[in-house]
């Protein structure tokens, strides 16, 4: 059985990656038919497209019960895109850093972070005894997308640049836009159904915990699409696409996928993540500096990201 669980992992890895592909493509040419403008599209579609394994795998896992696999895939897919997407991307290319982005969505991405540690440790802010995101936490950082939202927008019409600052979306016809939408979306759903299925096979067979399955396998596999987004943008050298990609999805895992996730099932949090979720703040807080410092991630950073995410994993690998 465990051997079937390994095929059936990478199987549901490769519809979940295919699915997000195809929705993104037939998502941003419905917005572009739409005439959206393009940086809606790009900071909107593109980065909330390429979380959307994160989501199928999270919310699925919440209605399971997997509550480590849920939020642990979502704090282990943003510590791996600000490390490892990230510190690649500034390895192949130097990225520069946009002030709006400095000023505005890093302290956003920060605050995010800070709310998602505040919601989730009831033991340390309110006495409890049990760790949980509730319902009503979840409404809060629903909220909270909802702000973000309003902040893209506004962006979008105020920007006069903003048909240059991201890569052209390919528009298709209306009826394979939406063909391609609806087959990404089951592929999404579906694939994300069999990687929760057999994660949890493997951790319980192989004595591995949850918390380190979504944290590792589930959390890096989900983010490949961001890993990809971003590697491919920092070739061509679209520098704000590569790091609009990484706090865009980060802002979307948190404030939407979690918040819908617990809003449908109330999430515990175990103790084993509070020190994953103080890395998460310390890693944005980095990522955020070394953004500032120059203006841009140099290659130097980037090997620094690297490094760290990988004394990262060797840490929760021996933790488990």
């Amino acid at each position: 059985m465990t051997n079937l669980s390994y095929v059936l992992l990478i199987i549901g890895f490769i519809i979940l990656i295919k699915g997000a592909d195809f929705f993104v493509d037939g998502a941003s040419s419905i917005a572009k038919i739409a005439k959206m403008p393009t940086l809606l599209i790009g900071l909107t579609i593109v980065a909330f497209g390429t979380s959307a394994p994160e989501a199928a795998v999270s919310i699925n896992a919440a209605i399971r019960g997997s509550n480590d696999i849920a939020i642990g895939n979502i704090v282990g897919s943003n510590i791996f895109n600000l490390l490892i997407a990230v510190g690649i991307s500034a390895i192949i290319r130097p990225i520069i850093v946009q002030k709006t982005t400095i000023i505005k969505e890093y302290p956003l991405s920060i605050y995010s972070v800070a709310v998602l540690i505040i919601l989730s440790l009831d033991s340390i802010f309110s006495g409890s005894e049990t760790n949980i995101l509730t319902r009503g936490d979840g409404i809060i950082l629903l909220l909270g997308f909802g702000v973000f939202l309003f902040y893209l927008i506004e962006m979008a019409v105020l920007s006069k640049e903003a048909d240059d600052e991201v890569e052209e979306i390919v528009k298709l016809p209306l009826s394979k836009s939406i063909l391609f939408s609806v087959l990404g979306l089951i592929g999404v759903v579906f694939g994300g159904d069999m990687v929760v299925s057999a994660s949890t096979e493997i951790a319980l067979k192989l004595g591995m915990s949850e918390t380190l399955v979504g944290l590792t396998i589930v959390a890096v596999g989900t983010s490949l699409p961001e890993l990809v987004t971003s590697v491919t943008a920092a070739r061509k050298g679209e520098s704000d696409i590569a790091i609009g990609n990484i706090i865009g999805s980060g802002l979307f895992n948190i404030f939407f996928i979690l918040g819908v996730s617990a809003t449908i099932h109330p999430i515990g949090v175990s103790s084993k993540l509070i020190f994953d979720f103080v890395v998460l703040a310390i890693v944005t807080v980095i990522s955020h500096i070394f953004s500032t410092s120059k203006k841009e991630v140099s290659k130097t950073e980037g090997f620094i990201l690297t490094f760290i995410y990988l004394a990262y994993m060797v840490y929760i690998i021996i933790r488990n």
